[in-house]
């Protein structure tokens, strides 16, 4: 069942209470997230971008949770390259929530079936099942998704030719799943299938992040999508997330170019200089919101990215499509792929 149903409209008076409830909850549990709103004098919303929002650094410089530490059954890091990273704190029952949702958002492309499944990365990141990176949580997360699963790189961040050509010659005449970060998948799997002539033609493909590097090599993600179509995959979803919202991921439309708000999540855009939501068309500093974040006070965060609203109720789901643009100058690089060399 899709996840993709709500108008714009229907969908704020839901996640206005929800969110709501959520910031209350946290307040009551989180006693530095009380004091901000304190200082704040934040004291009751009357829509959508009225939520405070905390920045999404805070979780790099400050312990942010809603339980106690005996709770805590897993913790997830960010993907900064500057040595500090975020890191988020999961229940039990938050664990399980995200992975549903995760569940249910990439069924809406993938179908209800598991499917054959490359992966675009290597299993040697995996080593720590208690503590992950954003990378690791992105590919064990994806990869319940998928059976059969082949990784593309080996454990020395090489890729696996052999792998790849008897994974296609067992399931490569019907669909399949591959996933992986964008600059992985370009190098990794786009480059060797057209060197190798390798026919990708069933797959569906699931990226995300790591643009930075295909930026500095004159990629742009309309040219990423032609180079994939000439080696025969055409079914491309890129996604937005980030391991502050773990089980939130904002999808490509199966027209391409937009991504699109899942039923239990929105995104505001701002202006820099005034705070203020800016209308479509404009672009600004991007917030996410999300009712997963239980455990942690991370459902209205302001990231340090900059996007923009292309429409409302007007595409292939309801609800705003947006694009992310990039990061905010003078921002700390980060990406899941963009620090592979480093992870691996």
């Amino acid at each position: 069942m899709s996840v993709f149903t709500l108008s714009q409209a229907a969908k704020e008076e839901v996640l206005l209470k929800e969110l709501a409830g959520l910031t209350a909850h946290h307040r009551a549990n989180c006693e530095p997230y009380d004091r901000i709103l304190s200082a704040s004098g934040f004291t009751e919303a009357a829509s959508i971008a009225d939520l405070p929002w905390l920045p999404v650094r805070l979780f790099k410089t400050l312990e942010l949770k809603s339980i106690p530490d005996d709770e805590v059954f897993k913790t997830l890091t960010s993907s900064g390259t500057t040595g500090d990273v975020s890191r988020i704190y999961l229940d039990k029952a938050a664990a399980a929530e995200q992975q549903r949702r995760l569940a249910a958002t990439v069924q809406t492309v993938l179908g209800p079936k598991r499917l054959p499944m490359i992966l675009v990365d290597t299993r040697a990141m995996l080593k720590d099942r208690t503590s992950f990176s954003a990378r690791g949580a992105g590919v064990l997360g994806m990869s319940t998704f998928g059976r059969d699963h082949v990784w593309a790189l080996d454990m020395e961040g090489e890729v696996d030719l052999t792998a790849l050509r008897g994974f296609l010659e067992k399931h490569g005449d019907r669909p399949f799943l591959i996933f992986g970060f964008t600059f992985l998948v370009w190098l990794h799997l786009y480059e060797v299938a057209l060197r190798h002539g390798l026919d990708l033609s069933n797959g569906i493909l699931i990226h995300s992040g790591g643009w930075k590097k295909l930026i500095d090599q004159a990629v742009s993600p309309d040219e990423f999508r032609a180079r994939l179509a000439s080696v025969g995959l055409t079914k491309v979803h890129n996604y937005y997330g980030m391991v502050e919202q773990i089980g939130t991921i904002f999808l490509e439309g199966p027209s391409g170019g937009s991504l699109y708000c899942p039923d239990f999540a929105d995104v505001v855009v701002r202006d820099p200089q005034t705070w203020a939501e800016l209308p479509p068309g404009k672009p600004g500093l991007l917030e996410v919101i999300s009712t997963l974040p239980t455990s942690y006070p991370g459902h209205v965060l302001l990231t340090e990215d900059l996007g923009v609203v292309h429409g409302i109720d007007d595409g292939d789901w309801p609800g705003k499509r947006f694009s992310v643009l990039g990061r905010l100058p003078r921002a700390e690089a980060r990406g899941c792929s963009d620090t592979y060399r480093e992870a691996a």
